[in-house]
């Protein structure tokens, strides 16, 4: 029975037709006409329900333990029933609740990697070999790029931590100077390896390639082929990578007996953008560089283009070498010369690192710094014929 809207009583109320769809109502008490709002709709969600251990369970009609012990390979179980079991499990679509298993167990058997950048074929390649070490020891590796910002990274070290991983593989960004978000790994004896970009400040596990020798052998093999005037586009001096590699230039000068200008040498942030800017700088200078060291590819290959640009000659003109031999590296111009790291054996070597801290291996007790070869790769942006 349908009550007044407007003086509450139900007995005087009767169909009255209808109005624009709805029905309308008059009360014969108040002589009143009226029509009832539209009842809210229902937001009816159904929700996505996961096959469990009790689902399998009641399917088959036997206890929940005997289906755990049978999705867990248990041997104290018959192997008809075992087989009955992993059939309905498969047949349900069951996925066993990681995370639950995860707590059970205090590990979620994943570690985590943050790297800057996946713009060149660097990281990606630490990656897949980092990923190969973890996969056979049955660790899953869950992946997170900072985009080169802090905040990012930040980001990133948060979800990691809230998700439970064993452990850490870390390449900083570039604006990073402060490792507070790092050290929370430390207070919750989490493992972190630090690989490529490192700080000293962290005494902590190390992987990086020989930069101080990739680059002597760089900036040597350039004064090698009548360069003297030699520049420097590094990157930002709080990293090692910076500091080992301008370490490398500057001995290799002093070896041969030319001198360090402070005007030669800039500190990039290892953006396009940046390099393209600084690299416009040096050769604006009243007597330009006859020669940049880069201290990466795509810093050198900025160069190359804005050499191109003013109708520099390379090698004739400008000799330029790069540091990482980013595929592109080989077919850009005549090539461009560059120092090649093992960056596949970098992430092995990060992996394996962390295995061990995470196993407690004494081998790993106390802070290691593990330094691969790096190769200089000698193409035409540097040989003078």
């Amino acid at each position: 029975m349908t009550t007044c809207v407007k003086c509450g009583k139900k007995e005087t109320v009767m169909k009255a037709g209808f109005v624009r769809g709805k029905q309308r109502f008059l009360c014969k008490n108040c002589d009143y006409y009226f029509t009832l709002p539209k009842p809210p709709e229902k937001n009816i969600r159904r929700k996505r329900h996961q096959t469990t251990i009790i689902d399998i369970a009641n399917e088959l009609g036997v206890s929940n333990s005997t289906v755990s012990r049978a999705l867990h390979n248990h041997p104290d179980i018959n192997p008809d029933t075992k087989k009955a079991i992993l059939d309905k499990a498969q047949e349900l679509d069951y996925q066993p609740n990681q995370l639950a298993h995860s707590l059970v167990k205090s590990r979620t058997n994943t570690v985590g990697i943050i790297v800057p950048e996946f713009l060149t074929q660097f990281f990606p390649n630490v990656i897949v070999g980092a990923q190969k070490v973890l996969r056979l020891a049955g660790y899953n590796l869950v992946i997170m790029q900072s985009g080169e910002s802090y905040d990012i990274e930040v980001a990133n070290t948060k979800a990691l931590l809230a998700n439970r991983v064993d452990g850490l593989l870390v390449s900083m960004s570039h604006e990073t100077n402060n490792y507070d978000h790092f050290r929370n790994f430390e207070k919750r004896e989490v493992p972190v390896v630090y690989f490529n970009r490192v700080v000293e400040e962290l005494g902590t596990h190390k992987v990086v390639a020989n930069d101080y020798q990739g680059a002597f052998a760089a900036v040597e093999h350039l004064i090698q082929n009548g360069y003297r005037r030699i520049a420097h586009l590094g990157g930002p001096p709080n990293l090692l990578i910076s500091q080992e590699r301008l370490r490398g230039y500057r001995d290799a000068l002093q070896k041969y007996g030319l001198l360090v200008l402070p005007e030669l040498v800039i500190h990039g942030d290892f953006t396009a953008q940046k390099a393209a800017i600084y690299a416009q700088y040096l050769l604006d200078l009243a007597e330009s560089p006859d020669a940049i060291f880069a201290v990466n590819d795509p810093t050198a290959i900025e160069i190359l283009t804005l050499a191109k640009a003013r109708e520099l000659r390379v090698p004739q003109d400008l000799g330029v070498v790069g540091f990482s031999d980013d595929p592109i590296a080989l077919y850009i111009g005549s090539g461009l010369t560059t120092v090649k790291q093992p960056t596949a054996r970098m992430g092995e070597a990060a992996a394996a690192m962390v295995l061990g801290m995470m196993r407690g291996e004494e081998e790993w007790l106390l802070p290691k710094t593990e330094v691969l070869q790096a190769e200089l790769i000698i193409r035409g942006s540097s040989v003078r014929k």
